[in-house]
């Protein structure tokens, strides 16, 4: 037996799957154009790389030419936008709950005497943490804008009042700076999140659906006993799926870089290394899924389940440090999760090579042992005289 034969058979059994893809539209466009129409949507949903006019009430009780300087700079804040100045807080409460501003910002009464006879005064921001990226995002702009009226006053009124001498900085100041999406651009965040996760979704279905087209419609048995190398058949047969929806991942990175401006701060080459090797996890799944259930439709349930559940568990969005023993756990049995520390850590970071590689011999043990499980079983029940 020749090295060739195995790759005989999986090219054999690539055809036959591009063959039934050709002959059956709907599933094709499924696996084929659906995924880059999501994606686009997707990409023209979140193309405003910041958010911007954030709308706000502001309660004025004060009613100065300070007052007025603070509305007028919340107002210029590329962040924000106030819809309107009210004097009273009830109505401001229902403006809130009406959804007609993220946050209210009070100026009480006398701010302005207690700013020049006392030297300090206080604010107060309302912020609604029912929506916390738009609340506190309000929250934030709102407190560069009294930063930035707060050094005009030392500069303008103060130092005139009480003289040089009597402006002091803080004995102990904080320099805050961003690492790695700078600019807090939701496109890049989002986007960068997005894509694999909706990939790794639907690759995965399109390979559940594969094999579990052939427990359906009975023709495992027939077709894998037939094969002289059921290895490489059903390698061969999970091929296309693996290549296409690697090559997608690959396309998402270059819209990042050349349509978003997103700089890849790493290795490119361990980027497209780890966006197969994400493709080849799924496929390692499916085969499990596939052989275990035995089930076109409870494999397809189970997928779903299992892999659309990845990106609120894998940490990107919400930390599973201190989370419960079940978060914790199911974080790490999610391949997306291991990917995406190397996509953060090669996209964003600019990690040493060698960091990712334990993240992508991860991907790779995905691939293997639920593959060399789901196989075993698929292969155990297709020798069975039922299944042929």
């Amino acid at each position: 037996m020749t090295a060739a034969a195995p790759v005989s058979s999986a090219f054999a059994a690539a055809r036959r799957e591009l063959r039934y893809l050709r002959e059956t539209p709907a599933e094709l466009l499924l696996m084929t154009l659906f995924p880059c129409v999501l994606g686009g949507i997707l990409a023209w949903l979140l193309s405003a790389a910041a958010i911007r006019d954030l709308p706000v009430t502001v309660v004025d009780q004060d009613r100065s030419s300070l007052s007025r300087d603070l509305i007028r700079r919340l107002d210029n804040s590329p962040g924000l936008r106030v819809a309107s100045v009210l004097g009273d807080m009830g109505e401001a409460w229902s403006r809130v709950r009406g959804m007609d501003a993220y946050a209210v910002v009070l100026i009480p009464d006398l701010s302005t005497r207690r700013l020049y006879r006392e030297g300090s005064a206080r604010l107060l921001v309302y912020y609604n943490a029912s929506y916390l990226t738009a609340g506190q995002g309000a929250a934030r702009d709102v407190a560069a804008a009294v930063a930035s009226l707060n050094a005009q006053l030392l500069l303008r009124d103060i130092a005139k009042m009480r003289g040089t001498a009597g402006l002091r900085s803080p004995p102990l100041g904080v320099q805050a700076t961003l690492l790695s999406n700078a600019p807090r651009s939701f496109e890049h965040y989002l986007l960068e999140l997005l894509f694999p996760g909706v990939l790794h979704l639907m690759a995965g279905l399109g390979m559940v659906a594969s094999l579990g087209r052939e427990v359906r419609d009975g023709t495992r048995g027939p077709w894998l006993a037939a094969s002289p190398h059921p290895l490489a058949s059903l390698a061969g047969k999970l091929a296309p799926y693996v290549l296409w929806f690697g090559a997608l991942s690959c396309v998402g990175f270059a819209y990042l870089v050349v349509v978003c401006g997103s700089v890849i701060a790493g290795s490119a080459g361990l980027l497209v290394a780890g966006a197969f090797a994400l493709a080849l996890a799924g496929a390692g799944i499916s085969l499990l899924l596939v052989g275990a259930l035995r089930d076109m439709g409870t494999a397809l349930s189970m997928c779903g389940l299992y892999i659309g559940t990845a990106l609120a568990f894998s940490g990107a969005t919400f930390p599973t440090l201190g989370g419960a023993l079940f978060t914790r756990i199911w974080n790490l049995l999610l391949p997306l999760t291991a990917y995406l520390k190397l996509q953060l850590q090669q996209f964003d970071v600019g990690s040493p090579v060698r960091d990712s590689l334990l993240w992508l011999g991860v991907l790779l043990l995905f691939c293997l042992l639920p593959g060399a499980i789901g196989a075993y079983l698929l292969l155990r029940h297709a020798r069975q005289p039922a299944a042929a």
